[in-house]
C-alpha cells in the first residue's frame, strides 16, 4: 500500500502568509478605530441634546435655569449643582426624589457616588467613581460643564457670578439671554480628573482683567491639585460642574509639577470656601475627540467646535449679554 504524501506550508510561505495578515491587520485597525471615534462623537452629542432638552424643560416647568450652586452668607459650602438639579429632566426622577438639597452632597454619598450615563462622555478615559480614605465610593465623574462665562465666576460682596449662562446663586430666564440663545454657550465638554492650580487668592479684587496668556495665568500662583476636577457631578464649584471661556476649546495651560509636565486648570478661590474672596477662573472646555469640542447651545442646537476657533470668537459664545457679534470661524 503505497503512502499519500500531502503537499504542506513551508516555512518561508507560513511567514508571508503572517507577514500578510500582520500588513492587513494594520490597515485595517485605523479604519475600526475612526469607527469607534465616530460612534462615540455621536453618542456625546445625544448626551448634549438629552442636556438641552432638560434645560429647556426645566425653563419651562420652572421659569428659570438652575443655579449652579448656592454661596450665600451663612450657607453650607458643599452645595448641590445645576447638573443635580436636572436630575427629573433626564429620566432620572427617583434619584433627585432621594437627594435632599437641604444637606450638603457630602453627607449624602450613597446618592452623589451614582454614575449618571447621560453626564459621561463614551470617549472618557477616567469613567470612574472617587472614593474616601476607607475605600466607600463617594461621587462620580462628569463630561458635560455649564457654561458660568469668561473670568469672573463669583463675587462675594454682592454674591452675583460672572456673564454666563450659569451662575451661582440665581437661575437666569429666557429675558437674561440678549445676545440670543444661539449665540450662547449652555453646556461644554470638559475631561474627568482634570489637575489644577488653586486657592491663591490672586486676583481678589473686583473687575480683574482676565490674563492674556497660559503662562501669564499660572504666574497668578495657587496651590497644584492633582486630579481633582470634574470628578463630581454634585458638586456647584466651576472646576467640578462648570467651565469658563477664557481660552478656546482644548487650549493647553501648561504646568511643571515637581518636573512632571501638567495640563492644568485655574480657579482664584474657590466658591464659597473663603468669605470676601473673589472667584476668578480658567477652566477650559476640552474633550478626547481629535481636533474639537462638542457643545450644547442655549437654543438646544450641538455643534462640534473646532480648536481653532478664535479666542474672540469663544470668549463672545461665553457671555448671555456681552452684545458681542459672533466671528464667521464659528
Amino acid at each position: 500500500m503505497s503512502r499519500v504524501i500531502r503537499p504542506a506550508f513551508t516555512l518561508i510561505e507560513l511567514l508571508v502568509v503572517i507577514a500578510i495578515i500582520a500588513i492587513l491587520i494594520g490597515l485595517l485597525l485605523p479604519a475600526v478605530q475612526k469607527v469607534r471615534e465616530a460612534a462615540a462623537r455621536v453618542k456625546c452629542q445625544n448626551n448634549l441634546k438629552q442636556i438641552g432638552l432638560a434645560l429647556h424643560n426645566c425653563m419651562d416647568s420652572q421659569g428659570t435655569l438652575p443655579p449652579n450652586g448656592t454661596y450665600l452668607s451663612g450657607g453650607f459650602k458643599n452645595t448641590w449643582s445645576a447638573m443635580a438639579r436636572l436630575l427629573p429632566y433626564i429620566e432620572q426622577e427617583n434619584l433627585y426624589r432621594a437627594i435632599d438639597f437641604s444637606v450638603p452632597y457630602s453627607l449624602q454619598p450613597q446618592l452623589a457616588s451614582k454614575r449618571i450615563a447621560t453626564y459621561v462622555c463614551p470617549s472618557e478615559i477616567n469613567d470612574r467613581g472617587k472614593t474616601n480614605s476607607a475605600g466607600a465610593p463617594t461621587h462620580w465623574v462628569i463630561n458635560y460643564a455649564v457654561n458660568e462665562g469668561r473670568w469672573l465666576v463669583l463675587d462675594p460682596v454682592t454674591y452675583q457670578g460672572g456673564d454666563g449662562a450659569f451662575s451661582p446663586n440665581i437661575g437666569f430666564n429666557a429675558a437674561s439671554f440678549t445676545d440670543g440663545m444661539s449665540n450662547t454657550l449652555a453646556v461644554a465638554e470638559v475631561k474627568a480628573y482634570a489637575s489644577q492650580l488653586r486657592d491663591a487668592g490672586n486676583p481678589n479684587f473686583a473687575n480683574a482683567l482676565p490674563p492674556a496668556t497660559p503662562a501669564d495665568l499660572v504666574a497668578l500662583g495657587g496651590t497644584f491639585k492633582a486630579d481633582a476636577g470634574h470628578t463630581e457631578w454634585v458638586d456647584g464649584k466651576v472646576n467640578e460642574t462648570g467651565f469658563t471661556a477664557l481660552f478656546p476649546p482644548n487650549t493647553k495651560v501648561p504646568y511643571d509639577e515637581a518636573g512632571k509636565p501638567c495640563d492644568i486648570d485655574f480657579i482664584s478661590s474657590n466658591e464659597g470656601n473663603a468669605n470676601n474672596r473673589y472667584t476668578y477662573a480658567a477652566v477650559t472646555s476640552r474633550s478626547y475627540h481629535t481636533g474639537l469640542v462638542n457643545v450644547l447651545l442655549m437654543d438646544g442646537s450641538v455643534r462640534s467646535v473646532s480648536n481653532l476657533v478664535s479666542t474672540a470668537t469663544w470668549r463672545a459664545l461665553g457671555t448671555r449679554n456681552g452684545g458681542e457679534v459672533i466671528g464667521n470661524d464659528f
